[in-house]
């Protein structure tokens, strides 16, 4: 295609449509359509060249896992470091840095599987950007790994009477650093999905590090529990993640009601069905269980909210699917 050389006839009217756009905010006329540009033809269905104009995700099944298990985890080393301050049991700060140490040992396979090679995972520390959440993770991420890793060969050494004032220290502050990055574990991969073009993640962009944080303190509260035995304060923080996903349970039904905001879950038959499920496991249901009081149900009632919390994540990411296969077709 041959370039149009500019003469004083367009200028001029180049200079009427700057005029034009700062005055009303848009151009009425059409410019130049070049040979073979894909716009005059671009529609939701067919996109540009054909292709679709959002890609359906690609994640496999070690995303949503890494998404449950690193919350899980980060939650844990939250409880612990809050334990730990507060001098409440050493039972669940011990036994709180543990799971978060197999979380993060099991959340950096899962993440590099997803990648395919390790190179792709190792490229990611290249550089920090603190406006991409990616990136944000995955240095925390590693910042968490790490922290929990010292925290518990710390406590181990003094286990073994050999653990001094540096060893100490180092596990205090490891402790500490494994809460602050282990509360971002909890709460970053909701972040992510929101940050995306993903119609049902962008529009829930406010619920959905919300519903990833209540929970991941739901299951890191019930794992603790079996670990460590009837606890008032794990037993608090386990009510306070069922009453959240109660609320978020109920959050379409009032929205179709008083008709102010789109529903939260999507319209698709498949990921709404996963994601009640999940809400109605990890909150109804585990407020029921636990209103009984025996242990027997209080078991039932983690078990549930270990569950509820898995089927969350697959929820998320299968609706993200869907929402866009909704969109392709113009729905």
């Amino acid at each position: 295609m041959t370039g149009r050389v500019p003469d004083e006839s367009s200028e001029r009217r180049l200079y009427e449509l700057r005029r034009e756009a700062e005055r009303t905010g848009r151009v009425e006329g059409e410019g130049i359509r070049p040979a073979g540009a894909p716009f005059p033809a671009a529609t939701s269905e067919n996109g540009y060249y054909g292709l679709p104009l959002l890609k359906t995700p690609t994640w496999t099944w070690e995303v949503p896992l890494y998404f449950f298990v690193g919350g899980a985890a980060g939650a844990a080393a939250t409880i612990a470091s809050a334990a730990a301050i507060t001098r409440g049991s050493g039972h669940v700060v011990r036994e709180g840095r543990r799971i978060a140490l197999v979380g993060a040992l099991v959340s950096l396979p899962l993440l590099i599987s997803d990648l395919g090679r390790p190179a792709r995972f190792l490229n990611m520390l290249r550089v920090f950007k603190r406006q991409s959440p990616m990136s944000v993770g995955v240095w925390t991420l590693v910042a968490f790994s790490t922290s929990a890793t010292a925290a518990v060969l710390s406590d181990e050494l003094r286990n073994h009477g050999r653990g001094g004032a540096p060893i100490r220290a180092i596990g205090t502050l490891s402790g500490l650093i494994a809460g602050a990055t282990g509360a971002m574990m909890s709460v970053y991969t909701g972040v992510l999905l929101g940050a995306t073009v993903v119609p049902v993640w962008s529009r829930n962009i406010a619920i959905l590090p919300v519903h990833f944080a209540a929970s991941s303190l739901g299951s890191a509260s019930s794992i603790l529990e079996m670990r460590v035995g009837r606890n008032r304060a794990l037993g608090v923080l386990a009510t306070i993640s069922a009453v959240l996903e109660t609320g978020l349970a109920l959050m379409p039904l009032i929205a179709k009601k008083v008709a102010t905001r789109a529903p939260v879950l999507t319209r698709s038959d498949r990921a709404s069905r996963m994601l009640f499920a999940a809400e109605v496991l990890s909150g109804p249901v585990v407020l029921s269980l636990r209103s009984v009081g025996s242990s027997r149900a209080r078991r039932l009632a983690g078990l549930c909210a270990i569950a509820g919390s898995l089927l969350t994540r697959y929820g998320w990411v299968e609706a993200g699917r869907e929402s866009v296969r909704e969109q392709g077709a113009g729905l």
